[in-house]
């Protein structure tokens, strides 16, 4: 199958990939942007493909692509910032076929490059897990692939986390993309082996970029990243 990149020189980014549905993924890309911001950069965000969204006079609106919309400092018009987004609630995949649409990796790659133009980094959140399914034959790794950003993996912090984010890093490895940094997100406030758990991925992966507290308790948090 044949592979759609962007063009001309390579622009400074992150994508985004979680382990899992659930782990933090935006709450990760927020603090990323925040990170950026403060540093004097001009970034720009991007949800390519959000599933759950709300009906408003300008037309479907996801909260998680809104969010990212509110923190970062180049705007776009939303359906640059989410060129894909879907009412219900439910695997990618389901809710295209349900609206009639094809979600093609070409016309994220196009507005990718339109958000690239005037900014000095991008930040892309994924949705779902690694193969989460855009259509019965493509997930989201053939959209991480189309952009070829490197990777942050978002590990969420609670039982059954080690064999998703090693399944996950053996993954983006395999696809040929690097996996640049890798967060762990507090979901479970309630897990206490979370040291012992970042113990071990670090002994696999390396020590994480950060590990983030629930998104519930700290929504301000930034994290600094050099791109």
């Amino acid at each position: 199958m044949s592979r759609t990149n962007v063009s001309g020189s390579a622009p400074k980014g992150l994508f985004i990939a979680g382990t899992d549905t659930g782990v933090g993924k935006t709450h990760v890309a927020l603090a990323l942007v925040r990170g950026l911001v403060r540093s004097g950069k001009r970034v720009a965000a991007m949800k390519p493909v959000a599933a759950g969204a709300t009906r408003t006079r300008d037309g479907l609106r996801n909260d998680d692509a809104l969010q990212l919309a509110s923190v970062a400092n180049v705007s776009v018009p939303y359906e640059t910032l989410n060129p894909f987004c879907l009412e219900p609630p439910v695997s990618p995949h389901i809710a295209a076929e349900q609206a009639g649409i094809v979600i093609d990796p070409e016309v994220i790659c196009r507005k990718f490059r339109e958000l690239a133009t005037g900014a000095d980094a991008v930040i892309v959140e994924g949705a779902g897990g690694w193969f989460a399914p855009i259509s019965r034959t493509r997930t989201m790794e053939e959209v991480a692939q189309a952009l070829r950003l490197p990777i942050l993996m978002v590990v969420g912090l609670r039982l059954g986390c080690l064999s998703h984010a090693l399944l996950t890093a053996r993954a983006v490895r395999a696809s040929g993309l690097p996996l640049a940094h890798w967060v762990a997100n507090e979901i479970d406030p309630r897990f206490e082996q979370a040291a012992e758990n970042i113990a071990l991925l670090s002994a696999a992966l390396g020590p994480p970029l950060a590990v983030v507290p629930d998104s519930r308790a700290a929504a301000e948090t930034t994290i600094p990243v050099s791109l």
